[in-house]
């Protein structure tokens, strides 16, 4: 009987504890990245930029597009010729565990582009699901395979003592893990990330095409800490799913017992959509889904990630942007906080965290 990631001793650290590196993959597929992925590619330069300021940043990119990512990044990266389908770090990367003599376990989830058959965003997937393992290879760490349990990176938090954080939205929904109920998929969150307790936000952002991660929504700052994105309008939709979340944690303890302290951090004034110029940019497959004008985007400024010495947060050319700013700054005293321009982002279906994912020393 192959023993579980718990019952060897490793645990998922939390994002603030000291990263290696970072996994990011160069953005390409059409379907996702209109207009040759001009635009998505200067803003993942500059995401990829504020992090190597204080960490490695391993890129895959394939032998067909190393000369424009190294025309554009040079030797700030490492590259890797691993291939993908898209470039969603955060979901296909490895969930990288430690244990307390300093080893490490990467934790290889089945990936199926946020729901296969029922809800998945692109059929052709086989790649993006053999990132991990390959990954994995090139650092030499060992892999423990958590096939057939679908999860992604963006689906879970950790406060790096025993509590994870989650959303019922996502990891309930039908083209995952259907086969398995609420207690068996949080046995299973438990075992394969050496934890001791799942908080089960109801929601995420809304509208958001990963069936509601909880990276969009919420993200610990500290043990019984947390930023809840938040609205202040009645009329929105989101008002009732944060408002929802708030009064769930309002009752809630971590793993420790402790209450939780939670921060409002205001999603975007205006509401982020694609806009009818942006349609032309896209090309898609069978079987992927389309973009609509109007469409609304989940805009977050939860969706940052926390390099070994800054905050790399979202701004959206919005009001709210310098409220997200300031308010990271006092619950980040000790890192630099770095806005990027991620609307360009933000068009491909995700944000700063989703195209990221670390590597703990």
């Amino acid at each position: 009987m192959i023993k579980t990631p718990k019952e060897l001793g490793f645990r998922m650290p939390a994002e603030w504890e000291s990263h290696e590196a970072c996994l990011m993959v160069w953005p390409t597929r059409p379907g996702s990245w209109p207009f040759g992925a001009k635009a998505g590619q200067k803003a993942f330069v500059e995401v990829i930029s504020a992090i190597a300021k204080s960490e490695r940043v391993y890129l895959l990119v394939t032998h067909e597009h190393h000369g424009e990512a190294k025309a554009a990044l040079g030797d700030l990266v490492t590259y890797l010729a691993i291939p993908t389908n898209d470039a969603w770090a955060r979901d296909t990367g490895p969930t990288v565990l430690v244990n307390d003599q300093g080893n490490r376990l990467a934790v290889d989830w089945s990936f199926n582009a946020w729901g296969g058959q029922v809800d998945g965003l692109y059929a052709d997937y086989a790649d993006d699901d053999r990132v991990a393992s390959r990954f994995a290879e090139v650092l030499d760490l060992p892999v423990y395979d958590a096939h057939p349990f679908v999860l992604e990176g963006g689906a879970i938090h950790s406060d790096g003592e025993g509590t994870l954080l989650v959303t019922e939205s996502c990891l309930l929904s039908a083209g995952r893990n259907p086969q398995f109920s609420k207690e068996e998929i949080e046995q299973r969150l438990l075992d394969y990330l050496g934890a001791d307790k799942v908080i089960w936000l109801p929601y995420g952002i809304y509208q958001d095409e990963t069936n509601e991660h909880v990276d969009n929504v919420a993200a610990f700052v500290r043990p019984g800490e947390l930023v809840l994105a938040w609205t202040d309008n009645p009329n929105d939709p989101q008002y009732v799913m944060s408002s929802a979340n708030l009064a769930y944690l309002e009752k809630e303890r971590d793993a420790k017992g402790r209450p939780f302290k939670v921060h409002k951090l205001l999603v975007p004034q205006k509401i982020q959509c694609v806009e009818e110029e942006d349609l032309p940019g896209y090309v898609y497959e069978d079987g992927e889904e389309e973009r609509y004008a109007g469409e609304r985007l989940a805009a977050s400024y939860v969706n940052y990630y926390l390099s070994n010495g800054a905050v790399v947060v979202p701004q959206f050319d919005d009001p709210h942007d310098s409220l997200a700013v300031e308010l990271l700054s006092e619950l980040y005293p000790e890192r630099e906080v770095i806005g990027i321009s991620a609307r360009d982002i933000l068009l491909g279906g995700g944000n700063i965290h989703c195209i990221t994912q670390q590597i703990p020393r």
